[in-house]
């Protein structure tokens, strides 16, 4: 096996394992043995008998100076997702930061990592914090574990650090950043993690097809007009637009479908896929301000886009609800579809040698809508957080290599080496958009109300296992309803805010012991 292709069967595999770990033992598990915060040190006596502080030093959030880590030697440990180069490439780099700690702070610092596919690095980090143990300095987090890591204080807050700091407060490029990565509870503005790799939503398209004379021909005969071929066309299309492209590039006879989307339902594919018919159209999943999805999610608009989004699996391979990540790679790669539905990120996986210079990477369709045609995605991507309880020397490490991390040679080298920006700087430096096939898509899914994240609660393991069972089961065709799935899934998720005392409003009575089969 290539390295490459271990690489992605690695970051597969901690996909489609994150969330039966979740769900089981799980944050709430932990968040309820332990709310503890970071040990205070102890007064000491003074000479005349009286309790008195010990002598005052220098906050570790600022990080270190001239001379308190002078000739100090230690290890930082980081917990990385596994197979997910943009978490493996600070480790790649760290060398780097050695260099820079040694000549501006005078320490010698190396690295050990702690590298596991998304359940086992949260089952990994999560009893060590909840022990109150520094055996992880810095971590980086999936966006959905803010909740579960910051209710308990297991990680430093970034506004007490950016309070400190306020060069490491860099602006982002729009509030998706803030909100997906960084904001707990949502719309606090209390801020817990520090952006590390911001992911937003498009298509993968085969440019040599589009370009080939002969399938223009095709297609201008066929529907009466020329087939759009540039990255501006279809960035103003709709959904519907697409399904004449879709249509004609899909070809049983030949193997060859127009298009793969993921309705699978290990993680979230199908949630991610799905929710942005339903934001597009201006509607929620729920409403963080009262905790209620009864009522939002349940809706005759999400019903009918629920029953839209199913429908394109026409234009798809058989087998599409067990669709994800790894089947959209597959599947374009070995050149069976025309296009496929991706996160952006992905797109070193999805453009092997043999298709460089023949793929067009295009923001996520719009959709119509009463006030024209409009896109709201969904988000992925991750950020660092910082262990609560770390000692005050590997504290000031871990602010020290923040302050390294953002600093523009190494965000450049980053980006260079297949990460992605996030700061208004980094996106729009000049000569990113051309970087990579897909960075001028992610830069504008990236854009001011582009896209959504879903929930940052302790509890959204069990959240997304009870819609993905059932968004999954109406893809497989065995629930009809797309309003009794949607109700399905209102009153169990109801049902688990209540009971945490995340909404104050019980289940509807017509929800009350609903059941998926009916």
């Amino acid at each position: 096996m290539s390295e490459d292709n271990k690489k992605k069967e690695e970051f597969l595999l901690s996909r489609r394992t994150m969330l039966k770990g979740l769900a089981g033992a799980g944050a709430a598990t932990f968040l309820a043995a332990c709310q503890t915060q970071v040990p205070v040190a102890p007064a000491v006596e003074s000479t005349d008998g009286e309790a008195s502080a010990k002598p005052e030093v220098a906050n570790p959030l600022l990080g270190s100076d001239a001379s308190n880590m002078q000739g100090k030697t230690l290890t930082l440990s980081l917990a990385v997702l596994a197979g997910w180069p943009p978490s493996q490439l600070p480790i790649e780099l760290f060398p780097k930061f050695a260099a820079y700690a040694k000549e501006n702070f005078g320490y010698d610092v190396s690295v050990t990592k702690t590298e596991a596919p998304f359940s086992s690095l949260f089952q990994k980090v999560a009893p060590t914090l909840a022990a109150g143990s520094q055996e992880f300095n810095l971590i980086i987090s999936d966006s959905q574990w803010l909740g579960a890591l910051a209710e308990p204080r297991w990680i430093v807050r970034a506004e007490d650090v950016y309070e400190l700091n306020p060069d490491l407060d860099i602006k982002p490029y729009s509030s998706l950043v803030t909100n997906t990565y960084q904001v707990y509870p949502d719309g606090s503005g209390q801020r817990w993690g520090f952006p590390q790799m911001p992911d937003t939503q498009g298509v993968f398209l085969r440019k040599d097809m589009l370009d080939d004379p002969a399938e223009q021909a095709a297609f201008k005969e066929q529907f009466g007009y020329d087939l759009p071929t540039t990255y501006e066309e279809y960035a103003d299309m709709t959904i519907e637009d697409y399904e004449d492209v879709f249509a004609f590039f899909t070809r049983p006879d030949d193997e060859f479908y127009g298009t793969a989307m993921m309705y699978g339902k290990e993680y979230d594919s199908f949630s991610m896929a799905y929710h942005p018919h339903i934001y597009s159209a201006g509607g929620d999943i729920w409403n963080p301000e009262t905790g209620d999805v009864a009522g939002i999610l349940n809706t005759e608009a999400n019903a009918k886009s629920l029953e839209y989004f199913v429908s394109l699996m026409k234009y798809q391979p058989p087998g599409a609800s067990e669709f994800g990540i790894g089947t959209m790679i597959d599947l374009f790669t070995q050149q069976k579809v025309f296009s496929a539905f991706q996160w952006l990120a992905v797109g070193l996986f999805m453009i092997p040698d043999e298709l460089k210079d023949k793929v067009l990477a295009v923001p996520h369709p719009k959709f119509n809508t009463p006030d024209g045609k409009k896109v709201v995605g969904a988000m992925g991507g991750q950020p660092w957080v910082i262990n609560n309880f770390n000692d005050e020397d590997h504290m000031r490490v871990c602010i020290d290599f923040l302050k390294w991390w953002y600093t523009e040679e190494t965000q450049s080298e980053f980006i260079a080496n297949g990460g992605l920006p996030w700061s208004e700087a980094g996106v729009n430096a000049p000569g990113f958009e051309d970087s990579s096939p897909y960075a001028r898509a992610f830069k504008e899914m990236l854009g001011e109300g582009k896209s959504n994240d879903a929930w940052h609660l302790p509890e959204y393991a069990r959240l997304l296992s009870i819609q993905q069972e059932a968004y999954n089961a109406y893809a497989a065709g065995q629930v009809t309803d797309p309003m009794h799935v949607l109700n399905y899934i209102a009153g169990r998720q109801q049902e688990v805010l209540f009971e945490k005392g995340r909404t104050a409003t019980p289940v509807p009575d017509d929800l009350v012991g609903i059941t998926l089969q009916g």
